[in-house]
């Protein structure tokens, strides 16, 4: 089954909130040896651009990245159908058991108008904030970086999703790295696949992949905002690779929103 990476920790989140269960799919406190679908832990101080989104109670359910001191873009998907007071924007911390970092409101989301599911493309929103977040943004490609999505460029992933397709997500920053896939073959793995709406990374043996939790998070070619973490089938399986937003194809919605 085609799934957003965020639609099962969503569950997870009504089922915890349901039970009263404090700290639910985070990893345990020895979770720093984990590994998020082969990747390592990753210091905020490195990649202070790199967010999360939380409900009011605190449960963390996707990603982000600050493209200007008071937006954050991250996947359609997280933001639709949500009012501002459903999401808050928590920045500058590394581990999520932490006080680090500061946590802000927001004002007004912006989703693209085209988008109606993570299969038929324009899986990309912007959050603005009700204050300035004093962490370093991170620049967005253009309309003309095609040769970004190239096959076998590499790209850094992010997040806080889980560990395992059937996993905890992690109590800490992750990272990877992972290939960018050729369309046709992207294709093949996926018949819903749109080669200008989206692109593909990860290995034909799998083994490295976001997973639920990441969605909305960064996808990083050459220091520079290239995709945000869409959906995929499973985490990290042979054959399916994850499938993010091309944001070069929507650049110029985004520079008038940012």
């Amino acid at each position: 089954m085609h799934t957003s990476r965020v639609s099962r920790l969503v569950l997870a989140a009504v089922l915890a909130l349901a039970a009263g269960v404090v700290g639910f799919g985070q990893a345990n406190a020895d979770g720093q040896d984990a590994r998020i679908v082969g990747g390592s832990r990753a210091s905020i101080a490195d990649y202070s651009y790199t967010v999360y989104l939380v409900t009011p109670e605190g449960f963390q359910f996707c990603g982000g990245s600050i493209v200007a001191p008071d937006k954050v873009l991250t996947a359609g998907h997280c933001a639709v159908n949500k009012q501002p007071t459903d999401i808050q924007v928590v920045a500058g911390r590394e581990d999520k058991d932490s006080g680090a970092g500061v946590k802000v409101a927001v004002t007004s989301i912006w989703v693209h108008p085209k988008f109606t599911d993570v299969r038929s493309g324009s899986d990309v929103a912007v959050l603005t904030l009700d204050e300035k977040l004093p962490y370093s943004s991170i620049d967005l490609v253009s309309a003309k970086d095609v040769e970004a999505y190239q096959a076998g460029t590499a790209a850094l992933i992010l997040g806080w999703g889980r560990l395992a397709s059937d996993g905890e997500s992690s109590r800490y920053l992750m990272q990877a790295t992972v290939p960018v896939i050729e369309d046709g073959s992207c294709a093949s793995s996926y018949p819903a696949y749109l080669a200008e709406a989206m692109t593909c990374a990860g290995y034909p043996d799998g083994g490295v992949d976001s997973c639920q939790g990441d969605s909305g998070g960064p996808l990083v070619i050459d220091g520079k905002l290239a995709g945000v973490t869409s959906w995929g089938e499973g985490c990290a399986a042979a054959g399916k690779p994850g499938v993010y937003t091309r944001l070069a194809t929507y650049a110029d919605a985004l520079a008038e929103r940012i």
